[in-house]
């Protein structure tokens, strides 16, 4: 059974790659998404985010009629859900960890009035293990008149799996085609025609699993590379505390074979790593320990970053005994999350500066090189300025991100200005 139409609902940092990479193979694909901009720009073959190379691709699949954007989902042989899984809102416990799957469940009801005999629906958005059943519970309730994998498994009208993406920020459509991809068919029947979808580009392997392991498997990965993160941002702490340069400290111990620590950070941001590792603690918090406490020391350490910034203020202030903090000027270098791209979620860079906007008087400057203008709350407080500009007005720097634009700082003269540098970028 082949697929002549495609929908993917929610065309944001996954959704839209994945749909202009079906578009690119000639196949006719629907996004949905119910931002009206979203779906207005994408229909006039731009895009609304940046990543490489994905404004050529969205472009060509729209102009050769492949490619358009909806606000509601329309019939379609598959669909693709990759709309977002944010926190709840704090429970009575106090958790404000807890998945939401709101997106997820609005999304499957929406599509699940357009499904007919023999479609294929694939959740791609990163979940909590058992999310996928939830899915198929939901079409289940809304379409009583068509049979679903959990009850009649390979038999059933419509077949369900989960496939999680991959991919990271600034490769994106490379690594949609070369990536392997993990698929979890809620029988054999949906892994296999989930395995022919994916075929449609991607040139990895399909490595077929159940829908709970396949979950879990994106989880897993990011809750691993946070584990490794948290270690180096521990060892930043402990080495502030003992007098050692951490960097250092991190080049030696690589010289190890079979040692490869990471390096320390001002936090960890992003809609992965950041997020992913608290669906396995809400699932099993007894359990999850470590994985836990990584995410807690991780999650503290822009706590830190801000007490190093108060404490450089408060000796800037003592050697300068005639001027006020409303006379000082902080420069916070960098925004988004990782570098060189222009994504802000959970960004620990943004929250430093947030939080320095909050109780800071004087001047701040922000230097962000992907961005052109800044978010709403710091618009009114801060200024968007060049690199060259804040290194000459500002009297305390913070190194946040390691864009490649910060790397001319090793050359430039900081020996009057007070700098806190939370990456090793120039100590």
């Amino acid at each position: 059974m082949s697929f002549e139409t495609i929908s993917v609902i929610g065309l944001g940092y996954i959704g839209l790659p994945t749909a202009a990479m079906f578009a690119s193979r000639k196949v006719n694909v629907i996004g949905v998404d119910v931002n009206a901009h979203a779906v207005d720009t994408i229909n006039r073959g731009e895009i609304h985010i940046v990543e490489p190379e994905l404004d050529m691709l969205v472009h060509a699949s729209v102009n050769q009629g492949y490619l358009r954007a909806a606000l509601v989902p329309e019939p379609a042989d598959a669909f693709l859900i990759a709309v977002p899984t944010p926190f709840a809102a704090s429970d009575e416990s106090g958790s404000h960890h807890q998945p939401d799957l709101t997106y997820i469940e609005s999304a499957t009801r929406a599509v699940a009035k357009v499904i007919k005999k023999g479609d294929l629906v694939i959740l791609e958005s990163t979940s909590p293990v058992g999310a996928t059943e939830l899915m198929a519970q939901w079409l289940s309730e809304e379409r009583p008149d068509l049979t679903f994998p959990q009850d009649v498994g390979s038999n059933a009208d419509v077949n369900i799996a989960h496939c999680p993406e991959r991919v990271l920020p600034g490769h994106v459509v490379r690594e949609l085609v070369e990536n392997d991809r993990v698929i979890g068919g809620m029988s054999p029947r949906c892994s296999e025609r989930a395995t022919q979808l994916y075929k449609t580009f991607v040139q990895g392997e399909c490595i077929i699993t159940n829908a709970r392991t396949a979950e879990m498997a994106k989880l897993t990965e990011n809750a691993s590379r946070d584990v490794s993160i948290a270690f180096a941002n521990e060892l930043s702490l402990i080495c502030d505390r003992l007098d050692i340069n951490v960097w250092e400290l991190i080049a030696l111990a690589n010289r190890h074979p079979r040692v490869n620590i990471l390096q320390p950070g001002p936090g960890v941001g992003g809609h992965c790593i950041a997020v992913d590792p608290w669906f396995i603690v809400a699932k099993t918090p007894e359990q999850a320990r470590l994985i836990s406490t990584a995410r807690e020391i991780n999650d503290g350490k822009p706590k830190w970053v801000i007490e190093k910034v108060k404490l450089a203020l408060a000796e800037h202030l003592a050697s300068q005994a005639n001027k006020t903090s409303k006379e000082i000027s902080i420069a916070c270098l960098g925004l988004v999350f990782k570098p060189d791209i222009d994504d802000l979620r959970e960004s620990p860079a943004l929250g430093i500066t947030q939080d320095i906007r909050q109780w800071f008087e004087g001047e701040l400057l922000v230097v962000e090189p992907n961005i052109t203008e800044l978010p709403a709350s710091l618009a009114e407080h801060a200024s968007l300025v060049p690199l060259e500009q804040a290194v000459v007005k500002a009297d305390i720097i913070v190194v946040l991100v390691n864009h490649k634009e910060f790397r001319q700082l090793r050359d430039m003269d900081l020996d009057k200005i007070l700098c806190i540098d939370t990456i090793g970028l120039v100590s």
